[in-house]
């Protein structure tokens, strides 16, 4: 039975992002999505001497009507960019994974791109490959569909289109879907929370859901691995 799930773009999303990737056949990217302020697509939180801070892609400013894919980086990115890296190599640059990790966020972080979904899905497709998780990936706007569906219907239509058998959704749509809409279209409905995830963070008090970048400096690949699959479906 084929399994989709679907999203937004996040900027170096936290471990239930990639599980949800993890578990199923194509994994569809929303770049034809409207840019939501305050939400996940341009920010993360890291670990700064034992407490969470956020991380940001300044965005040039516009309307708050555009897709993502219409959302550009500040013209002060060639700055800001340096000042995310420093901050992050100065936050971990103890951790035990640092040197491999590091490489990898410089590379996604000094890519030469200011439109914004296709800075992130390039750091998207960087942080795949290295977690080695081979899952198909496409770009919502590829898929032919009526682009004024939304929300449910919207995700049902591209079910459909690319003849998925299984919808995951993570558990905060529990409240957004109905699963009787979903049987109805031959679809089967189900959620995925992810268990609880503790590592070392130093000698610091656990901060649990921190950005990715957070789990692969303090985890070996193995150890991500069997976090990748620490979830739960229902």
């Amino acid at each position: 039975m084929k399994k989709i799930a679907i999203m937004q773009p996040y900027f170096f999303p936290y471990i239930g992002y990639f599980q949800l990737i993890n578990s199923v056949d194509e994994f569809i990217v929303y770049d034809n999505i409207e840019f939501t302020k305050k939400g996940w697509i341009n920010r993360n939180r890291i670990l700064v001497n034992g407490v969470d801070c956020y991380i940001s892609l300044p965005l040039k400013k516009d309307s708050d009507y555009l897709f993502v894919k219409e959302r550009f980086l500040a013209d002060t990115w060639h700055i800001d960019r340096k000042k995310i890296i420093n901050r992050i190599a100065e936050s971990y640059r103890k951790a035990p994974f640092y040197k491999e990790t590091y490489d990898i966020l410089e590379r996604c972080i000094m890519f030469e791109e200011r439109n914004l979904f296709n800075f992130i899905f390039h750091s998207l497709q960087q942080l795949l490959n290295h977690l080695q998780i081979d899952t198909k990936i496409t770009i919502s706007s590829t898929i032919p569909i009526n682009d004024e569906l939304k929300s449910e219907e919207k995700v049902i239509a591209i079910c459909n289109q690319q003849r998925a058998e299984v919808y995951i959704n993570p558990i905060g749509g529990v409240v957004l879907y109905n699963k009787d809409r979903f049987v109805s279209q031959k679809i089967e409905l189900k959620f995925q929370k992810s268990n609880y995830i503790t590592y070392k963070q130093y000698d610091n008090q656990f901060v649990p859901w921190l950005s990715i970048i957070d789990v692969m400096m303090f985890n070996s690949k193995d150890e991500i691995t069997f976090f990748l699959n620490d979830y739960t479906i229902f």
